[in-house]
């Protein structure tokens, strides 16, 4: 049977560290094979969340099949299929608050598409919020709940991602995720100065060198996995192109958390 293990063997054969724990955190959310200092640079330059499975998780996933499947197919067809890929998606890595939220929302908002009704984003939080603290009030106080549903609203809101796809499938594919990590900050900085009593002084500067990377990582390192085990030089090839991007990603998490006044906290 094909698990999320699966997958992270095959990085693991690919990748050396920390770049194979890097890739499969950022597919999958495993943290295991990451240093505690590389951890603390991802806490410091307040970018623990590409680590995290979330809404950006389902929101480049969507993306990424949208806008390969219009090549295709109609946008129905396309939106169809894209929530079939999520619940696939959800069903793979695991029904985690975090991922399930995400996961309602994002077909809520495609099945909008299949009724040629408008996009009802801010219905959609409402209702796949108050369903899951009906189901499970406990997760009102789940500290993973809470920043996976304010860095959705920061993404409803300040997301604006283009309804006509661009015909530069790459520029359009980055733009959007840029935008998405970057409208995710918005709400979740204060509750994470709340709680830790820590802020990251750096965090939108590094998001802004990192977050055009996680995109292509993530397109990159799903083709790695998913050929790598199907044959394994395949996965190398893939891989290694990955390792280029994510090799920029992980020296400017580390240039930037070295940076004097990096964080804050007390």
């Amino acid at each position: 049977m094909v698990t999320v293990s699966t997958f992270t063997s095959v990085i693991n054969q690919v990748l050396p560290e920390p770049h194979a724990g890097l890739l499969a955190g950022i597919l999958f959310g495993t943290k295991a094979t990451l240093s505690k200092d590389f951890l603390d640079a991802l806490t410091t330059t307040g970018t623990l969340h590409i680590i995290a499975l979330s809404g950006m998780n389902i929101s480049i996933l969507a993306d990424l099949s949208i806008l390969t499947l219009l090549r295709f197919v109609s946008r129905r067809i396309a939106s169809l299929l894209t929530v079939l890929i999520i619940i696939g998606f959800v069903w793979f890595v695991g029904a985690s608050p975090s991922v399930v939220r995400a996961a309602i929302m994002g077909s809520l908002t495609l099945f909008a598409v299949l009724l040629g009704r408008p996009t009802w984003s801010i219905f959609s939080f409402v209702l796949t919020v108050s369903i899951m603290l009906i189901v499970k009030p406990s997760w009102i106080g789940d500290l993973s709940f809470q920043l996976s549903a304010l860095a959705t609203l920061g993404i409803i809101l300040f997301g604006g991602k283009s309804a006509v796809p661009s015909k530069n499938f790459v520029k359009a594919f980055i733009e959007d995720s840029l935008r998405v990590t970057l409208s995710a900050q918005v709400f979740t900085i204060p509750l994470i100065l709340f709680v830790f009593r820590r802020i990251s002084l750096v965090s939108p500067l590094t998001n802004i060198l990192i977050g055009w990377v996680i995109a292509p990582v993530t397109a990159l390192g799903m083709a790695s996995a998913i050929l790598g085990w199907i044959w394994l030089p395949l996965g190398y090839v893939f891989g290694w192109i990955s390792w280029v991007l994510l090799e920029y990603l992980i020296l400017m998490v580390q240039w930037t958390a070295k940076l004097p006044f990096s964080s804050l906290g007390w």
